[in-house]
C-alpha cells in the first residue's frame, strides 16, 4: 500500500517542484535581465538556469550549459547570495520545494548526502527558512495549486470544464 501510495504521490510533488522551478526561473531571469544588459537576454536566462540548477543541486549535463556554469561559478553564487534579500516572496515557495525534493529524493533513495548538501547551501544563500516546518505533502501540493493559479498555470477544474465548452 505504502509503495502504491509513493509511486502516486512522488510523481505529483515532483511537478509541484517543477512548477516552483519554473516560477523562480522566470522571475530569477526577469531580475536578472537589467543586471547585465550588455549581455543581452540569452545570458540572463542562462544565468537563471545555473542558478536554479546550483540550487537544486540539478547540473545540466548538456556540454554548453556545464562550460556556462564552470565559467560563471563565482556570479553564480555572488546572484544566489542574493536571493534571499532581493527576491523574498520567493524564500517560502523554494524553502518546501527544496525541502520536498529532499524528501522526493530521500525516497526514492537518490543520493542523500547531496541533498543534504543541497539543503546546507540553501541555507548559506540565505534562502532556506529554518524556522518553517517541514511541508506535509498536502500542504505544500495546496500551496503549489494556489501559486500555479496566481500565476496562470493552473486552472480550478470548474473553470477548465467551463472553458471546454465555449
Amino acid at each position: 500500500m505504502a509503495d502504491e501510495m509513493n509511486r502516486k504521490l512522488i510523481p505529483s510533488l515532483r511537478e509541484g517542484i517543477d512548477l516552483i522551478q519554473i516560477l523562480f526561473y522566470r522571475e530569477l531571469k526577469t531580475a536578472l535581465l537589467p543586471k547585465f544588459p550588455e549581455q543581452g537576454p540569452a545570458y540572463a536566462g542562462m544565468l537563471a538556469g545555473a542558478m536554479m540548477n546550483e540550487l537544486f543541486h540539478s547540473p545540466n549535463p548538456q556540454e554548453k550549459f556545464k562550460i556556462f556554469a564552470e565559467e560563471n561559478r563565482d556570479r553564480i553564487r555572488l546572484e544566489l547570495g542574493k536571493v534571499g534579500r532581493e527576491m523574498k516572496e520567493f524564500r517560502i515557495l523554494l524553502t518546501d520545494a527544496l525541502r520536498m525534493h529532499f524528501l522526493c529524493n530521500q525516497q526514492e533513495g537518490i543520493d542523500i548526502e547531496a541533498g543534504e548538501g543541497m539543503l546546507q547551501r540553501a541555507r548559506d544563500y540565505g534562502i532556506l527558512m529554518e524556522e518553517r516546518e517541514v511541508p506535509l505533502p498536502k500542504g505544500f501540493m495546496e500551496l503549489v495549486y494556489r501559486v500555479g493559479r496566481a500565476h496562470g498555470f493552473l486552472v480550478k477544474q470548474h473553470e477548465k470544464a467551463a472553458g471546454d465548452t465555449l
